[in-house]
């Protein structure tokens, strides 16, 4: 018997290996196997009768029977496609731990059949609604979170419906591979977990949820370089299985389904809504992060005896006029500038048009530019100084590790006052706060990233769910009238999708079309730069949309930014097929591709 069987490797084929004398092995079974000078775990993916003297014999077999059935495996070799990632380390990164003596039985083939039409549910109450409608659900239950703690909190809001079991890295590996063995056998009916539980086996009929639609967390790096939310749309299809998603703020991908009937969006009720003020920075002192508007809001709270959370971004690359507000953007691409003070030159992080700094404003003639920001600590410092009796502590857990974050914690968890950035809102539950300050709206706003509009609604909108209704948010920003501002102050979600939405389709962003970044490293600067640069005339030839390779100053890459339709990730694997560039048959190794990055 002979086998072809995938690895965890950056070469997206499969080896010809023979099975030991009077072994059977199946597809979806897990094996050691000799590759080049080590010992690997790969995963068969055929089998076929035959014998040759020249291949290898497998060593061995780490699962009894087959992790993975056949439809289980059309799927993956879908999402590896998809995302240009090898067919190994998809399965490799969506599979429990090998060698499990209680994997089994063999997962059943989905049924397939016409899928119900996804729902998507936003509101205040998403999350009750979901619940209620996997309450009523009889059949098996596959919930996917954006990370290890909300699946712990959405496995014990499910746990009265059922023992749920975990299929995340939360719990230990032990856990996972029973928890697998578990819903194939029909032991269990409700398995929650992160993406590593995206080709999870559940009884039928199925529901998949998804949680939190527009969280980058459900693409992180690494294989496969996919969204979570596009694999469980292919496995609703193939598997014939209702899909649920819950997102206060959607995605522009998602919310772009629900405009094409590929998605039903189901509102919820909103809950009452806090005063929203807009306080404008143009013209402002460059000494003081606090206009009179938050500081008098502050002041209120404290007396008030209420809880206050400042809020700052880490983003400090835009240039922008403090007399008018204007953005120094890219005419050609419309993102702002990524701004370098060390050199004084703006530049263009998709196009590469790179430029000296700007003296003037293009908008009235100003010459007041200088970048977005304030840093948590100078925030801090003038709050200190402002309200002296006042408990005020910082929380930067994108900053701050190990023992200095646990002190960080501790004393936020006793302020008064909470400065910190985005990752800040996770201390506190829906409704405790009395008000959120943005110190600078702009420089989330106003960031080098098509996204940045729809990220800087997701962090408002996150933040305004945290306060009280009769509690108060003010907003710092030298644009108050953009739209996503206006759609919050608004409580007002169509008011934002409808400018973002024609923004993306006049400029050719996602999801009108498909991106794919691709770095290049090499041992020199001069290897990489070559091999970028014979890339990106080959992604050209082959019709694409290819922007100049850029210069990774923090080590020897290059990056490729390449523009398609739905078709780019078949026509960029074409393009890495090894020898295609420069002969390299090494080429695959050299190459990262990110397929729809998200950052």
């Amino acid at each position: 018997m002979l086998v072809d069987v995938v690895f965890d490797v950056p070469v997206d084929r499969s080896f010809l290996y023979a099975a030991p004398p009077g072994v059977t092995v199946k597809p979806g079974q897990r094996v050691l196997a000799s590759l080049a000078t080590a010992t690997r775990a790969g995963l068969v993916v055929a089998v076929r009768a035959g014998a040759s003297e020249r291949v290898k014999t497998l060593e061995a077999v780490l699962d009894p029977v087959p992790v993975l059935s056949g439809s289980q495996l059309v799927l993956a070799r879908w999402i590896a496609s998809e995302s240009c990632s090898s067919f190994g380390s998809t399965c490799a990164s969506l599979l429990p731990p090998a060698g499990a003596s209680e994997i089994g039985p063999v997962p059943p083939e989905w049924p397939g059949g016409p899928a119900p039409l996804p729902v998507l549910f936003t509101g205040h109450d998403r999350v009750r609604h979901l619940h209620e409608r996997l309450a009523r659900h009889r059949g098996g239950i596959l919930v996917v979170t954006p990370d290890i703690g909300a699946a712990a909190e959405w496995a014990g809001l499910l746990a009265p419906l059922g023992q749920p079991v975990r299929l995340d890295s939360g719990v230990g590996e032990g856990a996972r591979q029973r928890a697998w063995a578990s819903l194939a056998a029909g032991r269990a009916r409700i398995g929650v977990g992160t993406r590593s539980a995206l080709l999870a086996f559940v009884p039928e009929p199925a529901v998949l949820a998804l949680i939190d639609e527009h969280d980058t967390a459900h693409k992180p790096p690494g294989a496969p370089r996919i969204h979570s939310r596009d694999v469980l749309l292919r496995r609703a299809v193939v598997e014939g299985s209702q899909l649920c998603l819950t997102s206060a703020t959607p995605s522009v991908e998602g919310w772009r389904l629900a405009e094409n009937g590929a998605v039903l969006l189901e509102p919820t009720p909103q809950a009452a809504w806090p005063a929203v003020s807009l306080a404008d920075t143009r013209g402002g002192s460059r000494s003081n992060p606090l206009t009179q508007t938050l500081a008098r809001a502050v002041h209120a709270a404290l007396a008030n005896g209420r809880r206050v959370c400042v809020l700052v971004s880490r983003h400090r690359s835009a240039l922008g006029c403090d007399e008018c507000g204007a953005v120094v953007r890219c005419p050609a691409c419309h993102v702002a500038f990524a701004f370098s003070k060390a050199y004084a030159r703006i530049a263009c992080r998709i196009c590469a048009r790179n430029e000296p700094a700007p003296d003037t404003c293009t908008a009235c003639g100003g010459r007041r530019l200088s970048p977005f920001g304030w840093s948590a600590e100078r925030v801090e410092q003038v709050l200190r100084r402002r309200f002296p009796r006042a408990r005020i502590a910082r929380y930067d857990p994108e900053a701050a590790r190990g023992a200095r974050l646990a002190r960080q914690l501790a004393a936020s968890a006793q302020a008064q006052v909470v400065v910190g950035t985005r990752g800040t809102l996770r201390l506190f539950e829906r409704g405790t706060l009395g008000l959120v300050g943005f110190i600078a709206l702009d420089q989330l706003l106003c960031t080098p990233d098509f996204r940045a509009g729809e990220r800087a609604l997701e962090l408002m909108w996150a933040a305004v769910e945290r306060v009280s209704p009769d509690g108060q948010v003010v907003i710092q920003s030298s644009t108050p009238d953009h739209y996503a501002v206006r759609a919050v102050a608004k409580q007002d979600l169509a008011e934002f999708y409808v400018h973002e939405v024609r923004f993306r389709a006049e400029l050719g962003y996602p999801p009108f079309r498909r991106l794919c970044r691709l770095t290049v490293r090499g041992r020199t600067e001069g290897d990489a730069r070559a091999v970028a640069q014979s890339l990106a005339a080959r992604l050209g030839e082959a019709g694409l949309t290819v922007y100049p390779p850029l210069r990774d100053a923090r080590r020897v890459a290059w990056t490729i930014l390449a523009k398609g339709d739905h078709d780019l990730p078949a026509i960029v694997t074409a393009t890495l097929e090894p020898g295609v560039v420069g002969g390299r048959r090494s080429f695959a190794r050299m190459v990262n591709v990110e397929m729809d990055p998200v950052d």
